[in-house]
């Protein structure tokens, strides 16, 4: 089954896991990039916060191959 993930801070993701998505905590650059990293192949979407994103940047958030992504909004 695929899942649902949220990655960013834990202020800007809790309320999702009401939501059943599955919560990936990281609150600074360098853990957003290694959460990213250990996201196993059964996840199909992750919603990010807008500072996960920066994190990530552009060329992995415009990659064909991987989950889709959602940047929520500021």
């Amino acid at each position: 089954m695929a899942e649902v993930v949220v990655l960013g801070s834990t202020a800007g993701t809790v309320g999702f896991g009401l939501a059943g998505a599955l919560l990936v905590e990281a609150d600074d650059p360098e853990q957003v990039r290694t959460q990213w990293a250990r996201l196993s192949g059964t996840v199909a979407v992750v919603v990010l916060t807008p500072q996960a994103a920066a994190a990530l940047g552009p060329e992995v958030l415009e990659a064909t191959a991987g989950p889709l992504t959602v940047v929520l909004p500021e």
